[in-house]
């Protein structure tokens, strides 16, 4: 077995598949409830979903510190490989600068950064993507390509059951614009490839239809009967990643597909309640 080259970390805006590359070291959110505060890995999603109902402060989540990208960068790296740092959109969160800030607190391990564009699902695509080519011994610059590609041809849709957690914290934006004042409408979302945040691209009248409709621009996406990889992503009501597969599988062949819950921090901005789907189509890049 080849030894690797390089390692690889990434933040807490990936949601992790067990079926994925997705053990790499991980620089955490926090959630802020008022004065308490939790690193992501401290809260459950249960935990989180009590805490909703029960606590009046609404909570904010925090980007890793340098210091956390650090420890990140340190527990990948072994002290001798240099690291390859992957990062939630940076239209969404500051991260990618404290990533960055990162570097001078670890001068001695090379760091080479990539700014996903996208997070949750489809940043695990990424993170798969380039531990693959970490564990196969390929080179930084390979995996890199490989990422790119990956980002490329996967695209992220979600929708939720209320707008009203993406307004507290002050991420709606865009999608708010696109449904006027018809909040009472379920929008599905993704995010801009050109400016890293989230654009509404569909909507529907009923949680049930939402679900269709994000299936449908899975569809128009990549074409009725492409064979497709789906990360799908469930909150408090796990069945409605079932559903929402089983909508695909009518429409797609599946050649690998893994449900994962919203981690509590993303899952502060979409409200309990939320289901999305990372597709991208046939086999991953290496295996072509």
């Amino acid at each position: 077995m080849t030894p690797p080259l390089f390692a690889v970390s990434t933040d807490g805006g990936l949601d992790a598949f067990a079926g994925l590359n997705n053990a790499v070291p991980v620089a955490p959110f926090s959630l802020n409830f008022g004065s308490r505060t939790y690193r992501m890995d401290e809260i459950t999603r249960e935990g989180l979903y009590r805490e909703l109902q029960t606590n009046p402060e609404h909570p904010t989540s925090s980007q890793p510190t340098p210091q956390d990208w650090a420890q990140a960068y340190t527990q990948a790296s072994g002290g001798t490989l240099p690291v390859l740092g992957l990062t939630i959109s940076s239209g969404l969160s500051g991260s990618l600068n404290a990533a960055e800030q990162a570097r001078a607190v670890v001068p001695q391990i090379p760091v080479t950064l990539h700014d996903t564009r996208t997070l949750s699902a489809a940043q695990a695509f990424q993170v798969h993507a380039a531990a693959t080519a970490a564990g196969r011994g390929e080179t930084l610059e390979t995996a890199l390509d490989w990422v790119r590609q990956t980002a490329a041809e996967t695209e992220l849709y979600f929708t939720i059951e209320t707008l009203e957690y993406l307004r507290r914290g002050g991420r709606i934006g865009r999608v708010q614009a696109t449904l006027g004042g018809l909040l009472n409408l379920k929008p599905v979302i993704t995010v801009d490839r050109a400016t890293g945040a989230y654009t509404n691209v569909g909507r529907a009248r009923s949680y049930k239809g939402a679900i269709e409709a994000v299936a449908a621009q899975v569809t128009a996406r990549y074409g009725e009967g492409t064979p497709l990889r789906l990360g799908l992503l469930y909150g408090s009501v796990r069945e409605d990643a079932d559903a929402l597969l089983e909508v695909i599988q009518a429409r797609h062949p599946v050649v690998w597909s893994g449900a994962a819950g919203v981690n509590p921090v993303l899952n502060v901005h979409t409200g309990p309640r939320a289901l999305g789907v990372a597709a991208a189509p046939g086999h991953w890049v290496w295996e072509r």
